[in-house]
């Protein structure tokens, strides 16, 4: 019964707890209930309001939802971001009342009119309107407006304008249009104010700022832009410098960084290279194997470039390694390549090389592809490439060819990639040039001690329409001398590896102080060259010219007086010259050995030959110090029954012999110079940079001795092949904007009594 009791108590209990909670979950149902018919319930109607220039049925295709849909928040969240995204929108409401949905455009992003740029004097509109995204009829958004601000700041810092200011500004007109405003503030032109190394012991920064394309800002600089940072430059600089130790000896050079910090002012960037030459080294034995049984080593070792005992060379070992792929390619082997084994000796500084020749993959070329070569002619670039369809591909070729294009000088840079061909295997190779501005127009201008104030107009064109051919058009003179000249080059003529050009020339020559006549020489030559190895070069020329001799005085010598007169001269003549310097604008090490001979009377008036023989010696003694040796002579003699008339004798003087006025030792006759049948002179001169003065200034030092003679002539002059003319001195030289300018002190040892002195003279660096 108890049991019973409480069973009922429970149940009673139970049904007083559910009557009381019934109510608020009929409520609660009933809200939910609400919720669901008010955001799930059919869209019968899309309304679009607030549009003005977009059509109602555009924007409801950007809707994510449409009529017959359930209606969500989400689906309204989803598509006021689609519509935001279009570019169109600045500001979006959806609401939703019973089974319609407003879609309220609240702001429509304008139209622009047009795009004016202020300010911009230095690059003009037609550069910087391709770059902007922004044009007339484009949707304006601020975003956009900002992204084109970037871009127009890019432009400007490729230009070397780091200091520039851009804002944006917006003309608002009717019907939701408006001209955009960039306002341009561009600032001074940011230029390289100093290029230094650190690291480097062998070579001075003068001697590698000279490697690179990259030069410092100078008051000549409006007539290049290579004083203006340029990253990718940067970059091939960094390459350039590389190569440039790794062919004088370096073999475990580096080039750290190449860090460009702009000053505090904006004003410019002082670059620094970090080098780690690492030692110098010498090539140690040189060797030729073959994997291939029917490849004879011995047949192919003639090509070898390196030679044991020499200085190390990268670029030789792989100009060898590509003359050996050729041959033996030669011997029918396609596919043979050359693997060049290097192994260091660190005691002995040696780099001992076999080239191992062995079998490469067998794969063709299917194709190749030029790009990226606007103004320079596809053949061109194909000659260097010597490669064709249909060779088999061999990647150390394709490596050279690359290498070719790049030192021609036409091109920022130069890539090469693979594509798979039309069977596994073909290959199609692509190569991919950038190129870079090749005219220049530069005026220079200048003091000699035996001109007065000297100066030059030349324009130089290295890629003549596209052609890889060679113009220069100069104008230079002095109070005293001038000269105009034009020069062509082709430097693929008939499509062979020969050089072939003209020159045409004007000269108004004044040596009334020295022989008391003036010389006029209008004429031509035509020349062709080409390269017998990489250090041996000949060229033979032919030359036809009129020469007149006039304003001589009453009181010149009778040799003299004879000359007066016009006279045509038509000579043929050749030069060889041989040149391992390790760089031609500031050797430090190497040799230069050059012999030319002329031969007049080729029809004409005048029947000479003529001889010159010249060797310079370079050797570093010590950090930034170089020992120079020169030995020079000449000989001209007449033939067919001539002599040899003044005006065709050499004239020497302080340009050879320093110390000596032009023209100062040599025959003379009643106190005129009459020049010499045969001159010999020599020079020792050590090389320094000048301590205390920083060498980014371009300064250095020299002190030289100087020795030679100037004798024999075909007629009754005074002079003296017995006394050695000799002097010595000091020298302050400076590489200056307008080039390299030398002054000599010179103080004379030995000279004949009738030689006439010069204790300084100025002007252009002589070039030995």
């Amino acid at each position: 019964m108890l049991r019973m009791a409480m069973c009922r108590l429970k149940f009673i209990m139970c049904a007083l707890v559910a009557a009381c909670l019934l109510p608020a979950i009929a409520e609660s149902v009933s809200g939910v209930n609400a919720v669901y018919a008010q955001s799930g319930s059919v869209i019968r109607e899309i309304r679009v309001s607030g549009t003005q220039r977009i059509a109602p049925e555009t924007i409801r295709s950007y809707l994510t939802f449409g009529v017959g849909d359930r209606y969500s928040a989400f689906e309204a969240s989803e598509s006021i971001k689609a519509l935001i995204a279009t570019g169109l929108f600045e500001n979006v409401d959806i609401s939703k009342s019973g089974g319609v949905v407003t879609v309220n455009i609240i702001n429509e992003n304008p139209i622009v009119n047009k795009v004016v740029f202020e300010g911009n004097s230095d690059i003009n509109d037609e550069t910087l309107s391709p770059e902007v995204q922004l044009g007339p009829r484009a949707v304006f958004t601020r975003a956009k407006a900002q992204s084109d601000v970037q871009r127009i700041l890019d432009v400007y810092r490729r230009s070397g304008y780091y200091a520039v200011e851009v804002d944006v500004k917006v003309i608002e007109l009717d019907n939701g249009r408006l001209n955009v405003v960039f306002e341009i503030s561009e600032g001074p032109e940011t230029k390289v104010l100093s290029i230094n190394f650190i690291g480097n012991r062998a070579f001075s920064d003068s001697q590698l700022r000279s490697v690179i394309t990259t030069t410092e800002t100078n008051f000549l600089s409006f007539l290049k832009a290579t004083d203006v940072y340029d990253p990718d430059r940067l970059n091939l600089d960094r390459e350039f410098l590389r190569r440039y130790y790794l062919r004088n000896g370096y073999a475990d050079a580096r080039v750290i960084s190449a860090v460009a910090d702009l000053d505090p002012e904006g004003e410019g960037f002082y670059i620094t290279f970090t080098v780690d030459e690492g030692e110098l080294y010498n090539f140690g034995p040189i060797d030729v194997e073959s994997t291939l049984p029917a490849v004879d080593p011995n047949t192919i070792r003639g090509q070898v470039l390196t030679f044991e005992g020499e200085i190390y060379n990268a670029q030789k070992i792989d100009d060898t390694a590509e003359k050996l792929t050729i041959a033996v390619t030669e011997q029918g082997f396609a596919f043979g390549q050359i693997r060049p084994r290097i192994e260091r000796d660190p005691i002995s500084r040696q780099i001992l090389v076999s080239y191992v020749v062995e079998q490469g993959p067998r794969v063709y070329i299917d194709r190749i592809n030029v790009v990226g070569n606007a103004r320079t002619r596809d053949y061109v670039i194909r000659r260097e490439i010597r490669l064709a369809e249909g060779d088999a591909y061999n990647r150390r070729l394709v490596e050279q060819a690359r290498i070719r294009l790049q030192r021609l000088g036409f091109f920022k840079s130069v890539q090469v990639s693979t594509q798979p061909g039309s069977d596994p295997d073909r290959v199609v190779l692509d190569f991919k040039v950038e190129e870079t501005p090749t005219g220049e127009f530069s005026i220079a201008a200048g003091f000699s001690s035996n001109e007065g104030v000297i100066g030059e107009v030349a324009f130089t064109e290295r890629n003549l329409l596209g052609k890889g051919q060679f113009l220069r058009l100069k104008l230079a003179g002095s109070f005293e001398n001038l000269q105009a000249d034009i020069s062509f080059t082709e430097p693929r003529f008939m499509d062979q590896n020969i050089a072939a050009g003209f020159d045409v020339f004007h000269k108004e020559l004044d040596f009334q102080d020295e022989s008391d006549f003036s010389q006029r020489k209008t004429g031509g030559s035509l020349r062709a060259g080409f390269a017998l190895t990489d250090e041996v070069r000949l060229q033979g020329k032919y030359t036809l010219l009129q020469d007149e001799v006039f304003d001589v005085g009453d009181n010149a010598s009778e040799i003299i007086q004879d000359i007066e007169g016009e006279r045509i001269i038509s000579s043929v003549g050749y030069a060889i010259s041989y040149d391992t310097r390790d760089n031609r604008a500031k050797p430090s090490r190497g040799i230069f050995l050059s012999a030319d001979q002329e031969f007049a009377g080729v029809g004409g008036d005048v029947q000479y030959i003529k001889s010159v023989a010249e060797a310079r010696g370079y050797y570093p003694l010590y950090e930034g110090i170089t020992l120079v040796g020169r030995v020079i002579g000449g000989y001209i003699t007449g033939w067919g029954g001539q002599n040899v008339e003044a005006v065709d004798a050499f004239f020497k003087g302080g340009e050879t012999i320093r110390g000596f006025d032009s023209a100062g030792i040599g025959p003379r006759d009643e106190g005129d110079a009459v020049g010499g049948n045969i001159f010999y002179a020599g020079t020792l001169e050590v090389r320094f940079p000048i301590p205390l003065l920083p060498e980014e200034l371009g300064f250095g030092g020299a002190v030289f001795a100087d020795a030679g003679n100037l004798y024999d002539s075909d007629f009754d002059a005074q002079f003296d092949e017995d006394i050695i003319r000799s002097s010595v001195g000091a020298s302050l030289l400076w590489d200056s904007p307008v080039g390299p300018l030398r002054a000599d002190f010179a103080w004379v040892i030995t000279k004949a009594d009738f030689d006439e002195e010069e204790l300084f003279r100025f002007g252009a660096s002589t070039k030995f």
